[in-house]
């Protein structure tokens, strides 16, 4: 079991910036996300895209605003249980345990839920009827530990960043030649990416099927090869050890349907006349993911929820102590 202070749901930009403003509380916190990496959005959907209302920087890229909120939280050392959903919500006398989809459990007095538009599912290529037979059995839709797939048969599908940037990684990282599939002829992915990936072609490190997709899976105990349909109706197969489909993330609320939590349309309903607590004390959410009148889900007032929410954390990991607030220009940054 993880112990903590606070339990953040979700690794996002919101839930990042939670982690520094509670470190200042002296309080620890454990993140818990679905998906791979830190960022959410900002690093699945649009990690090359500028943002320009984030105070202090007239434009920053969504990966670099990500880092820069890393390198903030890192003296307050938070843990992270990563790739794995929260799906299972108590309350046991004053501590709250939330244990996820692998039976991960985390115990902590308050949690703050900052999902940004919910956890992030794998969007699934539901068109291939004998897929779940070999989910986990050489289709993994995440790349945790990249070391250990390396020197083997690779195919990995997919057009944007995620998929790109894999497959460099692979094939500037081992010997055999790993193969792509996209289904358009044209990558949406960044432009040094793709270049970098036709390079990688021209020497031989890379196998480039566009205007394709999978369509069929064969092995016996496991997946060894994948069918690739070519837009010319032209079908190859191409034996696999591993295939990545990498088609992004999508998201869902279905985690907090058994957590007693008032929805409205998708969001949180939180009270934000103090601190954007929820109707479950104890329990608050921030970012995108709650709803009050007047919300703008914009980053920076993500941020600004944030820093009330762990303000009335610090009265209920502790009731018996009164802490003044004190700016960081006098008191500093004291990490743990």
């Amino acid at each position: 079991m993880i112990k903590t202070d606070i339990i953040i749901i979700g690794a996002g930009p919101v839930g990042l910036f939670t982690i520094f403003e509670a470190g200042l509380m002296n309080l620890r916190c454990h993140v818990v996300d679905a998906a791979p990496q830190v960022g959410g959005q900002l690093t699945e959907i649009y990690p090359k895209k500028p943002i320009y209302d984030i105070p202090g920087f007239p434009s920053v890229l969504a990966k670099d605003l990500v880092d820069n909120l890393m390198e903030q939280a890192a003296p307050f050392k938070p843990g992270f249980t990563l790739a794995e959903t929260a799906i299972k919500f108590e309350k046991k006398d004053s501590l709250f345990e939330v244990t996820t989809a692998e039976g991960t459990v985390h115990q902590a007095p308050v949690i703050i839920i900052a999902g940004g538009l919910g956890s992030f599912e794998p969007r699934k290529p539901l068109h291939i009827s004998n897929l779940s037979n070999y989910e986990n059995k050489g289709i993994l839709y995440a790349i945790k530990e990249p070391d250990v797939y390396l020197e083997k048969q690779i195919v990995i599908s997919g057009g944007g960043d995620s998929a790109l940037d894999w497959a460099i990684y692979f094939a500037q990282n081992q010997k055999r030649k790993i193969s792509v599939v996209h289904r358009s002829s044209l990558f949406r992915a960044h432009k040094d990416s793709v270049s970098k990936l036709y390079e990688l072609e021209k020497e031989g490190k890379i196998d480039i099927y566009t205007d394709s997709e999978v369509v069929d899976l064969k092995g016996e105990d496991k997946l060894e090869t994948v069918v690739i349909k070519r837009k010319d109706g032209k079908e190859i197969e191409v034996d696999v050890d591993f295939w990545f489909p990498l088609f992004g993330l999508v998201p869902s609320l279905k985690f907090l349907s058994d957590w007693g939590l008032d929805i409205e349309k998708n969001s949180i309903k939180v009270d934000n006349t103090l601190d954007y607590q929820t109707n479950v004390s104890g329990v608050f959410a921030v970012g995108d993911i709650n709803t009050y009148e007047g919300k703008l889900k914009l980053i920076l007032c993500g941020f600004h929820e944030a820093t009330l929410a762990v303000q009335s954390a610090y009265k209920i990991v502790y009731p018996d102590k009164k802490k003044s607030m004190r700016y960081t220009t006098v008191q500093g940054i004291q990490g743990f």
